[in-house]
């Protein structure tokens, strides 16, 4: 009686060992939602493989290979020596699509899985041609450059006008400011600007000035006795913006009519 109790205490025993051991038994990584690949599809741009999500014991170690496969993510080959989980894109892998196949290993095994395709893989952007020497960035953002720079066809512009007052109504001197850039959109410096009042000898002469850093030049304005002022009046103004040492109708010179009011005093 004794033994058969004995023996039976001793079948539970192991009985109760066997389940513990079975609890304890590692799990192979199992993948629950798949890889995938991050970051712009451009050439010369890395690329990376997330991981996605495993189950199994832990620790779980990861490994990577990348893969080209063809436009429509299909027909994939291994790249040789691209294990790691970041991936640099190369010429060669322009037009194709890229995966990386991600093997998780632990205890009990290892499994793998291919992430989801990127997107195909484009140009690189082409960097623009280089501007203009001698550039400063101005205060509001524009680029000045000297107009040594400025050559055909490129032409320069007097694309700014001010006159201070806006209206003119006595003989007093006036202000006349502007602005010379060139086609490409840059502020020229060292232009000369010569203006001229129309009908001659309404204003007194005054000599060819440079432009400064910011583009702009200066005038003081003189009437003349000529000068009508009379309300819905207006004088006209010959602009005219060239670089220096070349032909004054010629080169990347240019011309323009403007015009400031004129009221009665």
């Amino acid at each position: 009686m004794l033994a058969a109790t004995a023996g039976a205490a001793a079948m539970a025993v192991a009985s109760a060992v066997g389940i513990a051991g079975a609890s304890t038994a590692a799990n192979p990584p199992t993948v629950r939602s798949l890889p995938y690949v991050a970051g712009s599809a451009v050439v010369g741009r890395t690329v990376a493989v997330r991981n996605g999500s495993w189950g199994g014991t832990k620790p779980l170690t990861y490994s990577y290979q990348w893969l080209r496969c063809g436009s429509g993510g299909s027909s994939c080959a291994d790249l040789a020596d691209a294990k790691s989980q970041t991936y640099v894109l190369v010429s060669d892998d322009q037009g194709h699509r890229m995966r990386a196949r991600v093997t998780v290993t632990n205890s009990a095994g290892s499994s793998s899985a291919v992430s989801r395709a990127s997107g195909v893989v484009r140009a690189a952007p082409t960097a623009p041609p280089p501007g203009p020497g001698g550039q400063i960035k101005l205060a509001d953002g524009k680029i000045s450059i000297p107009v040594a720079n400025v050559a055909s066809p490129q032409r320069l512009i007097v694309s700014g006008v001010q006159f201070e007052p806006i209206v003119v109504r006595s003989r007093s001197p006036f202000t006349a400011r502007f602005r010379v850039t060139d086609t490409r959109g840059f502020v020229v410096r060292g232009a000369l600007v010569y203006m001229l009042g129309l009908p001659y000898g309404r204003i007194a002469n005054v000599p060819e000035q440079e432009t400064g850093t910011d583009g702009w030049v200066t005038f003081q304005v003189q009437p003349t006795a000529q000068l009508p002022l009379a309300n819905g009046g207006a004088l006209v103004v010959f602009v005219r913006a060239r670089k220096p040492g070349e032909n004054l109708l010629a080169g990347v010179s240019t011309r323009r009519l403007v015009q400031v009011r004129l009221g009665s005093p």
